[in-house]
């Protein structure tokens, strides 16, 4: 069975689903035929049941015979109309029939018939010369005298050949089988038309994925007709197709985008090393500040395209791999480090905190990551001994400072990938922090947003100066039981 099963699964599908096909309508068909030829064996033997018990046979024909058999007529009686058999049987057993007639064997039913202990008997039984009859008997209710000289109560045998009902039986089972066949032949045949025609979407599914794989042409859709199982495939098919032209469309714009932002501090680092190997192959020493002012600028360039490097690992880890697991974290305790953080980066800065306890679930060093970013770029834009203020209440952290702001028409574009205001092209970044953070927000099932203040928000001078960061997280201010 087992090595059956291997290979009927080995066969092409539209060949198993023919084979399918076929072999329920052969089931159904010979279910139909098998139930039709039973119905109507019992309706013909009904049929000739109900005949033998209203068949009347002639008193007088009875009377010949019964003379015939005691010998006082030398003449038989002809035989009876129809294909009907009639004999006449005795309590002992002895037979009376019409000469050439082929007498019927008289059983145990048919003496219970004649002993009065049944009033009639049915059933089948087989002629001395082996025809199968069917067989009526009831009593003639008269003493008589036999030929063998005894006397008692006679019955009637009345009886027709059950080939009235085979002949027409053994026909209805070879026209049956006829046209059974020829259904379960239609039925392979319409069970592959219909395999094929049902699998062509597939087939064009099929050769689509072998285009794709050969040329790497995610341009490729399936037309989608209807809304069955098929065309819901070819939909998810076409979608897939797209995400992945999309995924690869933005890998090679990162790809791009990160070559541009490499290029300009590496064309810088490789024009100032330039200038201090010229200086020590020619002799001629720079001048002590120059020369200072060089390593600084290298010292800077190399700080950037270490802090771009990291941001682009950053931003390429989760198309990479998987982010790490969540966890139960507190907010404010990040919020707290990362305020530390940016007041080592701004010591001139006067940064003001309200943090409340807010408890959510993310990825510990990623959210630290992003409230970090955040809390850099309020320390960067801001004024010369400026003011920021940080709040968090009831899972929104603000991170409001007081520098030039953003411009109305540049905040649809501050969560892009290199992305930089014109206003922030000359300062230190790469124009990944903020794609970081969204990144960040949105797998903890949060959101982020920058806006310019409100006129009637803040308290020194600046109202509706600077900007204004927003970071919404979802969670509880009280930590789950057990953490």
């Amino acid at each position: 069975m087992t090595a059956f099963v291997h290979r009927f699964r080995a066969l092409p599908l539209r060949t198993r689903l023919a084979l399918l096909v076929t072999t329920a309508v052969a089931v159904a068909v010979a279910a139909v035929a098998a139930a039709c030829w039973f119905v109507t064996r019992q309706q013909l033997e009904d049929q000739l049941d109900s005949s033998l018990r209203s068949s009347k046979v002639d008193p007088t024909y009875l009377s010949k015979l019964y003379d015939y058999c005691r010998g006082t007529t030398a003449l038989p009686p002809r035989p009876f109309a129809g294909k009907y058999t009639v004999q006449l049987f005795d309590s002992q057993g002895t037979v009376c029939i019409s000469p050439g007639v082929s007498p019927l064997p008289v059983s145990a039913a048919d003496m219970a018939v004649v002993d009065q202990d049944e009033p009639d008997a049915l059933h089948s039984a087989r002629a001395e010369n082996g025809t199968r009859m069917r067989v009526y008997t009831y009593p003639l209710v008269q003493v008589t005298q036999l030929p063998s000289g005894t006397t008692g109560r006679i019955a009637v045998s009345i009886a027709r050949p059950l080939s009235e009902i085979d002949d027409p039986l053994s026909t209805l089972a070879w026209v049956l089988l006829a046209v059974s066949g020829i259904g379960v032949v239609g039925a392979g045949a319409a069970g592959l038309w219909v395999a094929r025609t049902g699998l062509r979407p597939v087939d064009e599914l099929t050769e689509a994925v072998e285009h794709v794989a050969r040329t790497e042409d995610l341009t490729v859709r399936i037309p989608v007709e209807g809304e069955d199982e098929i065309a819901r495939l070819s939909r998810s098919f076409n979608s897939m197709t797209a995400s992945l032209a999309s995924s690869r469309d933005r890998q090679a714009q990162l790809i791009a985008d990160a070559g541009h932002e490499l290029r300009t501090p590496l064309t810088s680092l490789r024009t100032n090393i330039e200038l201090l190997a010229r200086s020590d192959d020619t002799g001629r020493a720079i001048p002590p500040d120059d020369r200072r002012a060089l390593m600084t600028s290298v010292k800077a360039q190399m700080t950037e395209l270490a802090s771009l490097i990291g941001d682009l690992q950053e931003l390429a880890r989760p198309d990479a791999a998987t982010p790490g697991p969540l966890q139960v974290v507190a907010l404010h305790d990040i919020a707290d480090t990362a305020l530390e953080r940016a007041r080592l980066r701004g010591p001139e800065l006067t940064i003001r905190a309200d943090l409340t306890p807010w408890y959510v679930r993310a990825e510990p060093a990623a959210l630290e990551r992003a409230v970090v970013n955040v809390l850099d770029n309020a320390v960067k834009f801001s004024p010369p001994h400026g003011t920021i203020e940080v709040v968090l209440r009831d899972g929104e952290l603000t991170v409001r400072d007081h520098g030039p702001g953003i411009p109305a028409e540049d905040l649809p574009h501050v969560f892009e990938r290199f992305w930089r205001s014109p206003s922030a092209r000359q300062l230190p970044g790469s124009g990944l922090g903020l794609s970081i953070v969204a990144r960040t927000v949105q797998a903890a099932g949060g959101t982020v947003s920058l806006r310019r203040p409100a006129p009637d928000e803040g308290d020194d001078g600046a109202a509706g100066y600077g900007t204004v960061a927003s970071i919404r997280l979802p969670g509880a201010p009280h930590p789950p039981p057990g953490l």
